[in-house]
Formats: C-alpha cells, sequence, structure tokens
C-alpha cells in the first residue's frame, strides 16, 4: 500500500509541473500575442503607417512565423523521438522564445519591422518548444486521464497567464505608481515581464519530468538521417493512420477560426476604436472563465466523449464570429470575450488529449509535429485570409464573418472520425 501512495504522489508530481509549463508560457499568449503587443504594434511600433496597413502586416507576421514552425516541427519530433532528448529541444527552442520576447522592451514608436522581427522569431521559438511540450502528454498522462490532465493544464495556463496579465494591466492603467513615465513604457515592461515568468515556472518541468527513452535500436545511425527516414516511413504507412490523420484535417479546418480570433481579436478591435484597457480587460476576462470552464470540459469529455464536447465548442465559436460582425462598442468586445472564454480552453485542450490518445508513444513528438503543422496552418490561412481581407475591403469585419467556414467544415470532418479505431492502434503500437 505505502508503494502505491509513493507512485501516486510521484505521478502527480509529474503531472502537476508538465501542467505548470503552460502557466509559464500562456503568459506569452495572453500578454504578448493577444492583448498588449497587437494594439501597441497598431498604435505606437505602426503608428505611421495608413489605414488598416498595420493588421495586414500584423496578420502577414503571424502567418510567417507559422510557416516556419510548421515545416521543422515533424522533422524535429522524428529526430528527438529516434535520439530522444524531448526535454533538450524544448529547452532550445524556449531559449529562443525568451530572449526575443525580452527583445520587444526595445521597441519604440515607428519601429514596426523590428516589433515583427522579434514577434516571429518569439513565435517560433514558442511555437517550437510547444511541439515538444504536447508530445510529452502521452508519456505523463495515464491513458484513461489524459483528457483531464490536458484540460488541467489549459486551467493552469489560464490562470497564469491571467494573473500576469492583470498585473501588466494594472501598470499600464496606472504607470505613475508603478514607476514608469507612461502607459507606453509599461507595456514593454510587460514585454520584458512575460520573459522572466516563463523562464522562471518552466524549471519544475526540467527538473521533474522525466525524458521518455529514446526508440533507436540496433546500430546508431546519424539522429538527422533517422529522423527523416522515420518520416518517409510514416507517409507510407498512412493508411495505417487512418484516423489520426483525418483528424488532423479536420482539426487544421476548425483551429484555423480558433487560432485566428485568438491572434487578431485584439488588432481587428483596436481597428474600429476599442481602447487598449478594453482589449485587454476583456481578455483578462477570458482567462478567469476559462480556468473553470476548461475543467468542465474535461469532465464533459469523460460523460459523453472527446467529440461531442468539441462539437458544442464549435457551435459557440460560430455564434461568435457571426456577432463579431456587428460589433462596434467596448461592451461587445467584452461580451464576446467572455464568450470565448466559455469554449477556448476546452475546444483546444480536448483537441490535444484526443489526438495524444491515437498516438503511439513511440512516435509522440513526431505526430505532435504533425499536430503543430495543423495548428499551425491553421495560424497561416486564417490571419493571411484575415489580413487580405483587411487590405480588400478596408475593413476587418467580413474577415470575422468569413471565419465559420472553418468551424462548420471542421466539425463536418470531425464526425467522420472513428475515434475508437484510431486508439485501438496506438495502443497496439504501445505494446509492441
Amino acid at each position: 500500500m505505502a508503494a502505491i501512495v509513493l507512485e501516486s504522489k510521484a505521478y502527480r508530481r509529474i503531472v502537476n509541473a508538465w501542467c505548470l509549463y503552460d502557466w509559464a508560457n500562456s503568459a506569452f499568449a495572453t500578454t504578448v500575442m493577444a492583448a498588449l503587443l497587437p494594439p501597441y504594434f497598431s498604435n505606437v511600433a505602426a503608428a505611421g503607417l495608413p489605414g488598416a496597413q498595420a493588421t495586414s502586416y500584423w496578420g502577414y507576421g503571424v502567418s510567417l512565423s507559422m510557416v516556419l514552425v510548421a515545416v521543422m516541427g515533424p522533422i524535429l519530433g522524428a529526430i528527438a523521438d529516434y535520439a530522444g532528448g524531448k526535454k533538450r529541444f524544448l529547452g532550445g527552442f524556449l531559449v529562443v522564445a525568451l530572449v526575443f520576447t525580452g527583445m520587444l522592451f526595445f521597441v519604440g514608436e515607428g519601429d514596426w519591422v523590428a516589433a515583427l522581427v522579434f514577434y516571429i522569431l518569439a513565435s517560433i521559438g514558442n511555437g517550437g518548444a510547444n511541439v515538444f511540450y504536447d508530445s510529452l502528454l502521452p508519456h505523463v498522462a495515464r491513458p484513461e486521464e489524459i483528457d483531464q490532465v490536458s484540460a488541467r493544464g489549459y486551467a493552469m495556463g489560464y490562470l497564469g497567464g491571467g494573473l500576469l496579465l492583470a498585473v501588466n494591466l494594472a501598470w499600464y492603467l496606472m504607470p505613475e505608481r508603478f514607476g514608469f513615465a507612461d502607459g507606453s513604457q509599461a507595456v514593454r515592461a510587460s514585454f520584458l515581464s512575460v520573459a522572466v515568468w516563463w523562464a522562471l515556472f518552466s524549471i519544475p518541468l526540467f527538473r521533474r519530468v522525466p525524458e521518455p527513452p529514446a526508440t533507436a535500436t540496433g546500430p546508431r545511425v546519424n539522429p538527422m538521417r533517422a529522423g527523416f527516414s522515420r518520416l518517409r516511413e510514416t507517409f507510407h504507412r498512412m493508411q495505417h493512420y487512418k484516423e489520426l490523420w483525418k483528424f488532423l484535417v479536420a482539426f487544421w479546418l476548425y483551429a484555423d477560426g480558433i487560432g485566428t480570433i485568438i491572434k487578431m481579436a485584439t488588432i481587428y478591435g483596436a481597428e474600429i476604436g476599442i481602447g487598449t484597457a478594453d482589449l485587454a480587460g476583456a481578455l483578462l476576462l477570458t482567462q478567469f472563465v476559462g480556468i473553470p470552464l476548461t475543467l468542465v470540459f474535461g469532465r464533459l469529455a469523460r460523460r459523453t466523449g472527446a467529440k461531442r464536447a468539441i462539437y458544442l465548442a464549435l457551435g459557440v465559436y460560430t455564434l461568435i464570429s457571426i456577432l463579431g460582425f456587428f460589433m462596434t462598442q467596448p461592451w461587445h468586445f467584452w461580451v464576446l470575450a467572455g464568450m470565448v472564454g466559455l469554449v477556448q480552453g476546452g475546444s483546444q485542450s480536448l483537441s490535444r488529449s484526443l489526438f495524444g490518445a491515437m498516438t503511439p508513444k513511440a512516435r509522440s513528438a513526431e505526430f505532435y509535429g504533425f499536430f503543430d503543422i495543423s495548428s499551425k496552418f491553421a495560424g497561416i490561412a486564417g490571419p493571411l485570409l484575415f489580413g487580405l481581407t483587411a487590405s480588400l475591403t478596408g475593413s476587418g469585419r467580413w474577415s470575422i464573418v468569413s471565419l465559420i467556414v472553418f468551424f462548420v467544415a471542421g466539425a463536418l470532418l470531425l464526425s467522420r472520425v472513428n475515434e475508437q479505431e484510431g486508439m485501438a492502434i496506438a495502443r497496439a503500437e504501445n505494446l509492441m
């Protein structure tokens, strides 16, 4: 009995350390990616650009960063699976993310090129690190708890990102009280605080989460060559992982809409005249609404299955896209932000865990590289469409409405995924 208790405590420590990385890196998603950098870019860094040009450039920059991560992810994942070192790869990308997030502190008025370059490089570091972080999930969580562990990670992310965003928002609203010259300096200091927060709370993962063993057997070969060989084998065996690939296509479609709403909402709000305080405050509401609702989605998946819970989330996102077209007042943005908080964490966490349940552990980093491709290509097409539509129409309103097609098409394709068959294949390979 004592051995069982000790094993349970060790398991919980590992799970908690893994979840704490969500707490750490969500500060980048909230303060930098969503709340403060887009309006800072529009109003300060790109202040000299005319009309909707700042919105367009931002969309193009986001798309470029997603392309680069998408190309690298599966290759690096296959190498990490073969040679080991998921945590080492995670750490390398994390350093890149931390350095260039901190560099955003030096972006001032008119420095829109530097802002885009630093953001793109920080996003590459963040996206690359997430490939290897997510790939640890099937190794960390017990099969029967994978939905709940993934949801707990997202809930921790909402709490951690929300707490730092609350501090950063207080800095922006009352800069003199905190020793800043003005709101602009407070925003730049917020970017630096994200880098420090991220580094500090990433430490438990590197200390407590064990490195999964390498899958290499027999004579050792060059890891790069072995990584490409594994990718070729995966493509040759696509039919064997049919349900997994069907899910990836469905995820690519609906994640396109979700990712675009996350990345483009505040710059769209800034374009139609909503102030930075309202934009950041509403996103703070999203964070704290998301904490309990993400856990609720984890429990809902246990009762109804992950797919049905995802359908519910996509229905709410469709409604958000329709209502976003009519948004004119700050309180409209607050309402829509609250609605996003209802479903954002649940849809993302259950997508991650459903994919993990259909992934063989020996190929977890490689397959999560493909998962990341789906999310990053979602981050390419959506913002690119958003930017092009803004350029053509002079407004982001029609861009918001266009996202409906991603949610509807994604849900239709998801309905064709036989997740039980995909899980059975993964279990069979895990026993080999």
